[in-house]
């Protein structure tokens, strides 16, 4: 699923991928990645993005059962 909450924060505080990466100690690619859906942080990056981005872990990454989709 993307993380367009993420992508979204990270507009508003007119970061580039490239600089919140910088912020957070991982690639730019790492980021593209998280806002893709194609990659799953560990929660001690999901708390360092949420420090740069000055955002709770609810507001970045919890996931609403109807954005889930089908459940196995």
């Amino acid at each position: 699923m993307k993380n367009k909450r993420m992508k979204i924060a990270r507009i508003e505080k007119d970061l580039s991928q490239e600089q919140l990466a910088e912020l957070v100690g991982v690639t730019r690619q790492t980021i593209g990645m998280i806002e893709s859906g194609k990659f799953n942080p560990s929660l001690q990056l999901c708390l360092s993005i949420c420090r740069a981005l000055g955002k709770t872990l609810d507001e970045l990454f919890w996931e609403e059962e109807s954005e889930r989709g089908t459940e196995l």
